[in-house]
Parts: structure tokens; C-alpha cells; sequence
């Protein structure tokens, strides 16, 4: 071999040699960060997806513990036990990676918790009822938070991310720092969040700060602080991709540092190629396309500084988000149908009307229970039915269910069938039921609008906040404002 031709493959040995040893370094070191925990506490989606294809729904939980580096944020007295869920997102990414919605829960929103078992020390933990979303995690760990939005919503997170204070602080130094506008000077002595009027840039402490004060924006209430964070992620997300970081291997290999030295994911997405597979299905999304939502809500009923979803809007936006509407554009058609032929039918036999049934409808009882979670629903309900003929029905409320079901009784099949038949819901949602008397339409948040179930969601004009696009400036809260 020439002198020449040995330099040059050793020097390229060399380079393979480094390539490879630079390359095992950081998939370690990645990899020995991550921290993980089970996806659920007792019920849920157990099932393994597939990262790289199909939709799927990633819940962001931001954790208030004051453990480690988090101590001079508070005492351990300040979040006991495994620390509630300061910030609470669902991410939901279409299947086609061309969308993503990322829904805010409100931290006094009062909802139901159902059984949870701590999978560590095998404690069950009874269901409760009105009790604030941030304390699901609080006793039996991040898997009951997960269970939690499941039966809220009716859909099947997928995976979840939580982070602590010290995520938030170096990811904003790990950018450089994310823009932020609010309109008038502020200060807040409790999450020392001090501010100019105008556009800022912030990062580390202020950054931690902005994410995590509860009384500088708009009236000092929970629904303020969402769409400030709201806005920030709005502007991380621009910043991020005008600068092209989720196509620079150094940029993303140092966010990546950052991000799992402080992160802790579920069983299914604790390895550097899911997370890698999670960035590249997000590197391409129009950011016009990514919306930023909060669950509608109003004053609770049962404490008027906490909060509970609004009806019908929540609702909506729940059968919205099962039926996978782009929230953007919520008249966006449908894909094209398969396109059939043309041509006109040949003759045959004239079609016959199809044979009556074998009873009388006007006879037959048919109830509606209302598990919609929408006030007079089971009346829109119970005028279809009397519209096709079934005169001899009730209506009733019910508790709150994610899917419409038809019961029914001993030799009232074919009557739920038709019943079925006449409001659209599939044969695969009829259940047999001895104790049911005749018939029974049990409503769920999956039929809330229309007489015809699976038909396109209603959604207040409102929904969005914002877009990734947008750049929002939030409002002071009046009673912090300072001079500059």
C-alpha cells in the first residue's frame, strides 16, 4: 500500500473511531439522565404506540417539589409527597404531523380523581370527587395525573414529560433567552418576578419566574397565568425554529443535556431514540398550526375561588379533540371520499320499501339519560326520537360518561337497534341490560351537539388563544403594577 493511501485510511480510522466514541458518549449520557415512571395508577392506556406514526397525546406536567436543586423555592413542607403538577398540558399531535394542540388545565380546576395505586409502595388511594386537578399526582405518583385527564376527557394520553423548576431555568439559558411582553411594568414579591413594560427577554430565574407567578397577569387569577405561559411557549417555539435548532445536531444535543438531566417520562418514551422520534415528528409543523388552548371554565359552584369546566363549551372541546378536529379550523373538510363510479345503474327489479318492523314504535319506552355533561341535552335527543316515532319516552340526568351507549332489555333488540339506527350510533355501543325497562340512549361527552351521533363538533368561536405564530402581550394585573 503507497505511504499516501496508509495516511489517509488511518486518518479516516481515526475519524470513525472518534465519530463512533462521540457518538457513545452522548447516547450514555443522555440516556443515564432520563428518569422515568409508569404511565398509569390503576387504569388507562397500557397499550405500547408507535412514536413515529399515528396521533398521539403527550401530557406536560410541570412538578412543584421543592426536593434538590428545587429547595430554595420553598420546604419539603411546601410539596409533600411526589409534589402537585404546578402546570398541566396535553400535547396532541395529528397523525400526520401537521398540527398540534396543546390543551392547559387549570390548577383549581375541581374535577374527579378516580382509584389510584401508587406503583411504588402499592398503596390504593379511594376515588374522590371536587377535588383540584394539581393534587392527582400529589399521593399515588404522575400515573394518576395521566388517569386523571383520561377520564376528564375521554381520550388515551399516550406518554407523559414532567419537569421541575430547574428544567424551566436552564432550558431558557440553554436558547439564549425567550422574548416576553406584558403591558405595564410589574412586580411580584412572591415569585420575584420584576418586569418593564414592553418586550423582555428572559431567562434562568426571571424565566422560572414569569412561568411561575400567579398573581402578575390580568386579574392575579389562574386563567391570567395560562396565557402567559401560554405566550412564552409560543415564543420559545418561534424561537426555536428561526433559529434552526431542531436541525442542528450541537444545538439539540446541548437542549437535550438540559432537557433530561431534569426530565421524567413514562416506561414507553424513557430512551434517547423515542425522544429523537418525538423532536422529528415536531421539527416540520407550520407553528401557525400549533394551537393554544385552555379548558373552558367558569367559578365553581362548590367554592367560588376555584373553578369548574364550563358547559357545553367543555364538552365541545373534549368531542372536538376525540374526533380530532383541527382546532384551528374547526370547518376544515374532511379527507375526500374514495371516489366510486358514475356511470348509471343498470335496470333490475324495482327497489321495495324496506319491511315495517314488527312492533309499534309509538309503544315502545325509550329513555334518554343525559351523561353529556350538558344542561338539556336529553331533550334535543328525545324530540329525534319522537320525530322517527317513538313517542313514549323519559329523559333523566345521569352521571357524566366519555361514550353514548344504547342498553337495553329482555326482547327489545331489534327496538335498540332501530333506535340505534335512527340517531347513528354504532351496533358496537349496544349493550344488553336485564335491569333496563325497554330502551335507554345513555348520552356521554361524546354526543353533545346535533341528532346525529359522530357528526362534526360544535366549538365557541373562542377556543384558541393563540398560535405558536402569534405573539401575545399580556396584560398586568393592576394591583402590581410600578413605576419603571
Amino acid at each position: 500500500m503507497p505511504g499516501w493511501l496508509k495516511v489517509v485510511t488511518g486518518v479516516l480510522a481515526l475519524a470513525m473511531v472518534g465519530g463512533l466514541a462521540f457518538a457513545g458518549f452522548w447516547f450514555l449520557r443522555l440516556q443515564n439522565n432520563i428518569s422515568k415512571a409508569p404511565l398509569n395508577a390503576g387504569g388507562g392506556n397500557n397499550e405500547s404506540v408507535s412514536d413515529a406514526t399515528g396521533r398521539m397525546q403527550i401530557l406536560i406536567l410541570g412538578s412543584d417539589t421543592r426536593d434538590g436543586k428545587n429547595a430554595e423555592y420553598g420546604t419539603a413542607d411546601d410539596s409533600r409527597g411526589y409534589g402537585k403538577s404546578d402546570v398541566m398540558m396535553m400535547m396532541d399531535i395529528s397523525e400526520d404531523n401537521k398540527r398540534v394542540s396543546v390543551i392547559s388545565f387549570p390548577r383549581d380546576l375541581l374535577v374527579d380523581i378516580p382509584q389510584c395505586k401508587d406503583e411504588e409502595t402499592n398503596q390504593v388511594y379511594p376515588a374522590r370527587s371536587g377535588v383540584m386537578i394539581n393534587e392527582a399526582m400529589a399521593e399515588a405518583g404522575i400515573g394518576c395525573a395521566v388517569d386523571t385527564v383520561n377520564k376528564l376527557t375521554g381520550l388515551e394520553v399516550d406518554h407523559f414529560m414532567m419537569a421541575d423548576f430547574t428544567a424551566v431555568k436552564e432550558l431558557s439559558n440553554a436558547v439564549g433567552g425567550v422574548e416576553v411582553c406584558i403591558s405595564d411594568a410589574v412586580y411580584d414579591p412572591d415569585s420575584r418576578l420584576r418586569l418593564p413594560a414592553g418586550t423582555s427577554a428572559v431567562q434562568g430565574e426571571m424565566a422560572l419566574a414569569f412561568l411561575r407567578t400567579r398573581h402578575a397577569f390580568a386579574d392575579g387569577g389562574d386563567l391570567g397565568r395560562i396565557k402567559a405561559q401560554q405566550g412564552f411557549l409560543s415564543s420559545l417555539t418561534r424561537k426555536i425554529k428561526d433559529d434552526g435548532t431542531l436541525s442542528d445536531p450541537g444545538k439539540m444535543l446541548k437542549i437535550a443535556d438540559v432537557v433530561t438531566q431534569n426530565l421524567t417520562v413514562d416506561d414507553g418514551l424513557a430512551s434517547v431514540p423515542s425522544l429523537l422520534t418525538i423532536g422529528n415528528r415536531l421539527k416540520d409543523i407550520d407553528i401557525s398550526k400549533v394551537a393554544f388552548v385552555a379548558v373552558p371554565t367558569t367559578p365553581a359552584v362548590l367554592d367560588e375561588n376555584r373553578l369548574q369546566i364550563a358547559e357545553p363549551a367543555g364538552s365541545q372541546l373534549f368531542a372536538a379533540l376525540r374526533q380530532d378536529v383541527d382546532l384551528t379550523d374547526p370547518a376544515a373538510p374532511s379527507p375526500a371520499p374514495t371516489e366510486t363510479s358514475t356511470a348509471p345503474p343498470t335496470a333490475g327489479p324495482t327497489e321495495t320499501a324496506p319491511p315495517a318492523p314488527p312492533y309499534d314504535k309509538a309503544l315502545q319506552p325509550v329513555t334518554v339519560a343525559n351523561g353529556s355533561g350538558v344542561p338539556g341535552r336529553a331533550l334535543e335527543i328525545v324530540q329525534a326520537l319522537v320525530s322517527g316515532g317513538f313517542t313514549q319516552t323519559g329523559q333523566f340526568e345521569a352521571t357524566v360518561v366519555a361514550q353514548s351507549v344504547v342498553y337495553y332489555g329482555p326482547d327489545f333488540a331489534d327496538v335498540a337497534a332501530d333506535v340505534a339506527a335512527l340517531l347513528g350510533i354504532p351496533a358496537a355501543q349496544l349493550v344488553p341490560s336485564p335491569n333496563i325497562p325497554g330502551v335507554q340512549v345513555y348520552l356521554g361527552t361524546d354526543f353533545t351537539t346535533g341528532a346525529t351521533y359522530g357528526g362534526p363538533a360544535a366549538l365557541p368561536d373562542d377556543i384558541v388563544n393563540q398560535t405558536a405564530r402569534d405573539a401575545s402581550c399580556q396584560q398586568a394585573n393592576p394591583a402590581l403594577i410600578v413605576q419603571d
